[in-house]
């Protein structure tokens, strides 16, 4: 029986992360445009075709489903509908089972919804970072503020018991520390080789996996974000030299790629997988 019940937390987490997802894609197309996303009345508008300004019925808007059945097209143009909108909805299904999985709400001690929905919280926004710096190459302050106040609750309340805890010393300077050479990156630059969002960033990230995880995964991750970084950047390059004199592809060396994406990417090899290179070196020479 609770096996069955797990199952079913697993897959409504999924379907709760399709949701979310929709709400993400919306949500990138208005923000900071100056267009209402919520009125007195609910939805500040009703979504509509970006070609033909159409309003969309609720079956246009069923997350992943439409965009199949729709061919990839708008029902009343013909207009191609971008691939963001079934790809992040996929992603934000996985990650909410990914959630679920890494916080189950029952638990041997009963049942435990907070952190599953603090978790949840931090990754549909993790997921609208890597979202806007793609689009954008910027990291918007208020999620950054958002993430920052998160990770500020999780270092000093324990979500099981909800009781007030003290962290140590190492876990409170982990958010500094690993964002401290995004800073000087960004600071000896001038901004032009890392930006001054990435740094914020790496600052809640570093708390959020010091105290899930610990210090050596958050240094973990943060490597991972320059090593996996580096091999896009240099694919994306011998891909310029190839497809250049056809006009296929135009990156060089100067090129500005989101760095969001790797950190975040990075911090999800740590948490969800434990990939801890240092904890397991210490472990090995022990």
């Amino acid at each position: 029986m609770e096996i069955g019940a797990q199952t079913i937390l697993f897959v409504g987490s999924a379907l709760l992360g399709l949701i979310v997802g929709s709400f993400l894609n919306a949500l990138s197309f208005r923000f900071n445009t100056g267009q209402k996303f919520f009125s007195k009345r609910g939805m500040g508008g009703r979504s509509r075709c970006m070609r033909c300004a159409h309003e969309l019925s609720a079956l246009d808007l069923v997350p992943v489903l439409s965009y199949v059945f729709l061919r990839g097209k708008c029902r009343y143009c013909g207009a191609r509908i971008s691939w963001q909108y079934p790809l992040v909805e996929l992603v934000a299904a996985v990650l909410g089972a990914l959630v679920c999985w890494a916080n189950p709400v029952l638990t041997s001690s009963g049942v435990q919804p907070l952190p599953f929905l603090f978790w949840f919280s931090v990754w549909m926004t993790l997921l609208f970072v890597v979202m806007y710096d793609l689009k954008h190459t910027i990291i918007p302050w208020s999620c950054s503020g958002l993430l920052a106040a998160l990770a500020v609750v999780l270092l000093f309340l324990n979500l099981q018991t909800l009781h007030f805890s003290v962290p140590g010393p190492w876990t409170l300077l982990a958010g500094p520390l690993l964002a401290l050479p995004l800073f000087l990156l960004s600071l000896v630059s001038g901004g032009t080789w890392m930006g001054w969002g990435d740094s914020a960033l790496e600052l809640s990230l570093g708390w959020l996996l010091a105290v899930s995880i610990g210090l050596s995964a958050g240094v973990t991750a943060l490597c991972l974000a320059f090593w996996i970084g580096a091999v896009v950047g240099v694919m994306l390059l011998l891909l310029s030299h190839i497809f250049f004199r056809i006009g296929f592809f135009g990156y060089t060396i100067k090129s500005e790629i989101p760095f969001a994406p790797f950190l975040v990417l990075g911090a999800l090899l740590a948490y969800f997988f434990h990939v801890d290179f240092f904890s397991t070196l210490s472990a090995l020479f022990a």
